[in-house]
């Protein structure tokens, strides 16, 4: 089975990180999550493909270049995308037309696995189990649970794990051939900005907090109300003397799994989309009814809102020293050199310099390690952490990201008025999303084009 299987109903791509080795490229973050979102619910939903009947004399349905499409991964395709159609309560293409959209998908992922083969494409352990965690966070699970939640159903974690891991070769492929095809010019931008949907949905900015309790789609009426009446005595805390964030940290007696956290600053386009409507009617402070989803019953916070103008944010000009475990550099190494080098720096030798010398994030070596300004959310959260921990003008001890060991030191702080920048970047964000998609569909058809396929049936 394959997660690619949302790719055959809805147009799902997924983006992936930017060049810089610790930044989250904005334009990727929507996408991904979006992505990831659909690829959790159809995964989760088809997780019981094991029980696809097992053909006794299997036989090809198609050649494609050097590879075979054989009738039970087909057979077992159609099926998972028939269940996830069900599940998801949507109406389905007619019988003829889904069986050849789903074999014209399995032959596209064909095509584009053997494009990221030949270039060399790999996904890391890493940046797997990152990806995973991130699509169970947007469910409200942990790891652990996603992985729970998969084998319950008769799934195979191991084969889901190579099922994203295809997916995320084929997003790198995509994004290989089309995104430099793909330009938004500031003229764009301003059209955008002056239209009546450019103004609606980069016209706030929200800070948030969400709390899940888990609940399942099939719950009982006596399930349901039990459920609703446990969190209303959760919202009646919130609403009370107790801070969100000291909620989140104590511990929770009661048989439900509670999630959730501070959601940070989102422009009105990227609130989750069961938020769309609850967030913008909510005043500052305000706690919202509890939302109902097929993950479970949500309680949303307002902690601030921002309309177009004077969003104040606050900014770190910050450098560091990155140094990677290797093949020939255990992990232990990689601490020590990351320890010793910290030690001479606050010997007094240049961070610059030793950046130079030693660094393994090649983008900001060369500029003696500086990262520039960043803001809440740019970094990935391991080193975000230690950065706004760190005073103005200190050196932070040694500490592990998921990328290797860093030295970081802060070299100033400021607060900046961002709005303007924000709303340009969301809108251009979300015309190169637009043009992307375009722009994938025409190349996708020509890769397709191009391609020996022979159809056996």
């Amino acid at each position: 089975m394959s997660t690619s299987c949302c790719r055959a109903v809805f147009s799902v791509t997924g983006q992936t990180r930017g060049k810089t080795v610790l930044h989250t490229n904005p334009n990727a973050r929507g996408q991904w999550l979006a992505a990831a979102i659909m690829i959790l619910a159809c995964c989760i939903g088809i997780a019981g493909g094991a029980h696809a009947q097992t053909q006794p004399l299997d036989r090809v349905v198609a050649i494609v270049g050097d590879d075979i499409i054989l009738a039970s991964e087909y057979q077992d395709r159609l099926q998972q995308v028939r269940d996830n159609v069900a599940k998801q309560g949507v109406e389905a293409p007619p019988p003829e037309v889904l069986a050849r959209q789903v074999l014209d998908r399995l032959i596209l992922e064909r095509i584009q696995l053997q494009m990221g083969e030949r270039a060399g494409v790999r996904i890391s352990d890493a940046q797997l189990n990152e990806a995973l965690s991130g699509m169970a966070s947007q469910n409200g699970m942990g790891l652990d649970q996603f992985r729970a939640s998969v084998e319950a159903q008769g799934g195979s974690y191991n084969a889901l794990r190579e099922q994203v891991r295809q997916e995320m070769i084929i997003s790198r492929v995509q994004q290989g051939n089309v995104r430099s095809r793909v330009q938004v010019t500031e003229q764009e931008v301003n059209d955008y900005l002056s239209s009546e949907e450019g103004q609606k949905r980069t016209s706030a900015v929200y800070h948030i907090g969400h709390l899940l309790l888990p609940l399942a789609k099939e719950a009982t009426l006596e399930q349901e109300n039990e459920a609703r009446a446990y969190i209303e005595t959760l919202r009646t805390r919130l609403a009370g003397d107790e801070t969100f964030e000291r909620f989140m940290k104590a511990p929770d007696k009661s048989r439900y799994a509670l999630s959730g956290g501070d959601l940070g600053w989102r422009l009105a386009g990227d609130l989750p989309g069961i938020f769309l409507e609850t967030v913008p009617a909510l005043k500052v402070g305000e706690i919202s009814e509890p939302v109902r989803s097929a993950s479970g019953l949500h309680l949303v916070k307002l902690f601030e809102k921002r309309g177009g103008s004077g969003q104040m944010t606050q900014q770190t000009l910050v450098r560091h020293i990155l140094i990677k475990p290797s093949e020939i550099r255990s992990d232990e190494q990689a601490q020590l050199l990351a320890t010793k080098l910290h030690d001479r720096i606050v010997a007094g030798e240049d961070f610059a310099k030793l950046a130079r010398e030693f660094s393994d994030d090649i983008g900001s070596a060369q500029e003696g390690g500086s990262l520039g300004w960043t803001s809440a959310g740019q970094m990935v959260p391991a080193f975000e952490q230690v950065m706004n921990q760190t005073g103005a003008g200190e050196v932070s001890a040694p500490f592990k990201s998921e990328f290797g060991w860093h030295v970081l030191k802060v070299e100033e702080r400021r607060t900046e008025d961002l709005s303007e920048e924000l709303r340009r970047n969301q809108a251009r964000n979300i015309l190169f999303g637009q043009k992307y998609d375009d722009e994938l569909n025409t190349w996708l058809q020509k890769i397709r084009d191009e391609a020996f396929v022979e159809i056996k049936i």
